[in-house]
């Protein structure tokens, strides 16, 4: 009896079970975009997230033109927008999240080179489930609220 249990759980190890996992292939990002900047500034990256598997949480973020990217949100504080950091951002299951101009979006900072209108540049979003996603962020004008 112990062999066929084991059996059985080592065979369905095999087959992924819908709603329980997500990767990559359940994470698209789509309209990503970020500003344009000087080398040694700092720049905001923008994308919306279409999640079509199991709930997941972006944990990570990078980028090979800034020397430390971060999460962060834009809040009203007293009629003031400030930004913060956060650790992490929810992703639901089967849902969309957008990263945009006055909420949650990434903070480039210390860019290693001019982020420059017309060009596209790479964003790394690593998922607790679905690992390491790739962006190609288009480079639009200041000020710009979509790419």
């Amino acid at each position: 009896m112990k062999f066929l249990v084991s059996a059985v759980l080592l065979l369905a190890s095999f087959f992924p079970v819908p709603g329980f996992a997500a990767d990559a292939r359940t994470i698209r990002l789509e309209n990503a975009f970020t500003r344009s900047a000087p080398a040694g500034g700092v720049g905001a990256f923008y994308v919306t997230i279409v999640n079509t598997g199991a709930a997941d949480r972006l944990v990570a973020v990078a980028s090979p033109v800034a020397g430390k990217a971060e999460l962060h949100e834009s809040v009203s504080v007293g009629g003031v927008m400030r930004m913060r950091g956060v650790a992490d951002l929810a992703i639901p299951a089967g849902g969309t999240v957008k990263l945009a101009p006055g909420g949650y979006h990434v903070m480039l900072i210390a860019l290693t080179q001019p982020l420059t209108v017309g060009q596209s540049v790479p964003v790394t979003l690593t998922f607790e489930k679905a690992g390491a996603v790739e962006a190609r962020a288009s480079v639009a004008k200041p000020g710009a609220i979509a790419p």
